[in-house]
């Protein structure tokens, strides 16, 4: 399979959660029945052309913290989380039992 079907795999997993929730990069990976591919997630989302809608802001690491710098695509990352109702704790983590997206099987 080519590298662009696996990201269209992941982008449709993407494209899924819906607003006020987040996934995490292995959730997407699973999702797209990429299990174990967290990594190309990542290089998937980096490779969306500027301007895309796609909500690329829900992904975020195992942690619940967002994986993007601070100055610069994190705090739009963050704004826009913010924006649709996803509250940071005190150390900027999501509370993923309360935001995480269920996939079903």
């Amino acid at each position: 399979m080519a590298s662009s079907e696996y990201y269209e795999r992941i982008y449709a997993a993407v494209a899924a959660v819906p607003r006020g929730y987040v996934s995490t990069y292995g959730d997407i990976a699973r999702a797209a029945g990429l299990p174990g591919q967290a990594r190309l997630v990542g290089y998937a989302l980096h490779a969306l052309p500027s301007g895309s809608t796609l909500p690329w802001h829900r992904i975020i690491n195992a942690r619940g913290e967002l994986s993007l710098p601070d100055d610069g695509a994190g705090s739009i990352q963050r704004d826009r989380l913010a924006e649709e109702g996803v509250e940071f704790g005190l150390r900027g983590r999501i509370d993923l039992g309360r935001y995480r997206f269920g996939f079903s099987d």
